[in-house]
């Protein structure tokens, strides 16, 4: 949902990036995400086409920011860093309040839209903040 969501905003903005998401372990790979987002991305007219994929080396490199969607995450590509990573790492609620995704799987639908108006706040202070640096290109680790 984050990649879907900061993509959209992004775009509504005028903003030209590229938007990956992926895993820091590989539960899903190649997996398509929970029925549950698309239905909620569908209904806020967000497009979403994703296969799920875990982070890799590169991606530290190729992109100029990892997001992570709580701490644990956040941890894990920390430690996932390579040394020549030039990647800024960060919780992407720090641009806002500093506080985590809620994983709603477990929950019902509320749990999905709850999710989605944190991505949509999120992307936009995301934005906000990296714009005014010139950054054009963007990794979401969610």
């Amino acid at each position: 949902m984050g990649e879907a969501v900061l993509a959209h905003v992004a775009k509504q903005r005028g903003i030209d990036m590229v938007v990956d998401s992926a895993g820091t372990a590989g539960y899903h790979v190649s997996e398509e995400p929970d029925e549950r987002t698309v239905a909620t991305c569908r209904k806020h007219n967000v497009p979403i086409n994703h296969e799920a994929r875990q982070v890799t080396a590169e991606d530290f490199r190729t992109f100029t920011h990892i997001l992570a969607s709580d701490e644990s995450n956040l941890r894990n590509l920390e430690r996932m860093k390579p040394s020549d990573a030039t990647a800024e790492v960060r919780l992407f609620g720090s641009y806002v309040d500093g506080k985590q995704i809620a994983d709603p799987y477990y929950g019902g639908i509320g749990g999905f839209e709850q999710c989605f108006k944190q991505c949509v706040t999120y992307s936009n202070a995301f934005l906000d903040e990296v714009v005014g640096k010139g950054t054009r290109t963007t990794a979401a680790s969610l």
